[in-house]
């Protein structure tokens, strides 16, 4: 039987390592498997030959998409072409759906029958719910990462929508928390963002929130987690903060989560993350005043990812202009202690661990498996 040819499409960093991890998956089910495509480093790694660098579409915010669109443009037509042109059994596109979905859309219109599987779905559920019904013309398939999203699918009319289970799955060795280091807790986590925005909109606030709490506490140390390609960055903007924290690299984050009393954190993934490692945290979020005005357009309760998988909010929010250095100040101070609020979160943390595990220990196994049933139908 000839070997699956898959054509994936990453589009930023984060879809890069989810495609490395199911080329290997791909690889462990059907050792010919042969791929084609775009992505980055850790998707070269495992073999694939990038049509270009994947730094070319990597571009966030409406100045760096402006400023970069021809480029954008010439590269999905590209992309689309070689995929078109290629008629591999399956395309997987992986997020970032301002690209991905694109080349989807010509794909699907040259070749109908090549089946598309879309690995992360967009947040259909939370922004822009008329996506869903749209991508049932050029997605057969959608691989969610969070437990609500297949029935949210199903209600806004989407394509088939399976959970795979998140990728955080696949480490929680690393994420659960040893008695040992629980004991003896005694740091504050403050991860300001991954993004340069929210770095500088999130760290003064941040910093602030800590003075407060340093006036009336001094029996904590302040850990936080810090990119190579933010912290130039972050430094200068922890300069007006009333001590020095003490910075770590990404791969001590997880290992700082062992002796968190608690965290202050900019809403994203690393909430997630602090969940899984049964850290109480107080979040914070906020956009420009022109982002703001959108706020209407959002249809959850919650941003935070925690409180979106169990359907209520346990770990306290604080957005726009609720996300002052009093407000969660106050919402801090019972989690550095023994309080009520504290094992509220803790509870609700094995359920969080719980619902994410309901669809196995390896994400990338589940999706590599749905794959090759999708490339058998292309070459059928």
């Amino acid at each position: 039987m000839k070997a699956p040819r898959i054509f994936l499409v990453a589009g930023e960093a984060s879809g890069d390592q989810l495609g490395a991890a199911l080329m290997r998956a791909l690889r462990a089910a059907s050792r010919d498997i042969a791929f084609t495509g775009v992505g980055g480093e850790a998707m070269t790694n495992e073999g694939l030959a990038s049509l270009f660098p994947l730094e070319d579409i990597a571009v966030m915010g409406l100045v760096p998409v402006l400023a970069r669109l021809p480029r954008l443009l010439g590269r999905i037509e590209q992309t689309a072409r070689a995929i078109i042109d290629q008629a591999p059994d399956c395309l997987v596109i992986i997020d970032a759906p301002d690209f991905t979905h694109r080349v989807a859309r010509r794909v699907r219109a040259a070749r109908p029958h090549l089946p598309i599987v879309d690995y992360v779905s967009p947040t259909v559920w939370a922004w822009r719910p008329g996506r869903a019904r749209a991508m049932r013309d050029y997605v057969d398939c959608v691989l969610a990462l969070l437990p609500f999203e297949p029935l949210a699918h199903a209600r806004l009319g989407g394509p088939r929508c399976v959970y795979v289970g998140h990728p955080l799955v696949e480490r929680l060795a690393e994420l659960s928390p040893r008695p040992r280091d629980r004991g003896g807790a005694r740091s504050l986590l403050v991860l300001p963002g991954s993004r340069l925005a929210e770095v500088r909109r999130m760290t003064p606030i941040y910093g602030e929130t800590l003075e407060l709490l340093l006036r009336e506490r001094a029996d904590f140390d302040v850990v936080v987690p810090v990119a190579p390609q933010m912290e130039e960055a972050l430094r200068r903007e922890l300069r007006d903060w009333p001590m020095t924290p003490n910075l770590i690299g990404q791969a001590e984050k997880f290992a700082a989560f062992g002796g968190a009393r608690a965290a202050l954190v900019t809403s994203g993934v690393a909430t997630l993350e602090l969940a899984l490692a049964e850290v109480p945290m107080a979040v914070a979020y906020r956009v420009s005043r022109a982002e703001s005005l959108l706020r209407v357009l959002v249809n959850v309760d919650s941003i935070v990812l925690p409180n979106l998988v169990l359907g209520e909010n346990v770990v306290p929010e604080f957005v726009q202009e609720k996300a002052t250095p009093r407000a969660l100040a106050e919402a801090l101070r019972p989690l550095l202690g023994e309080s009520g609020s504290r094992d509220v979160q803790l509870a609700a943390f094995e359920r969080v661990r719980a619902r994410l595990l309901e669809a196995g220990r390896s994400p990338s196994a589940r999706a590599a498996d749905i794959v090759l049933d999708y490339a058998s139908r292309g070459r059928a």
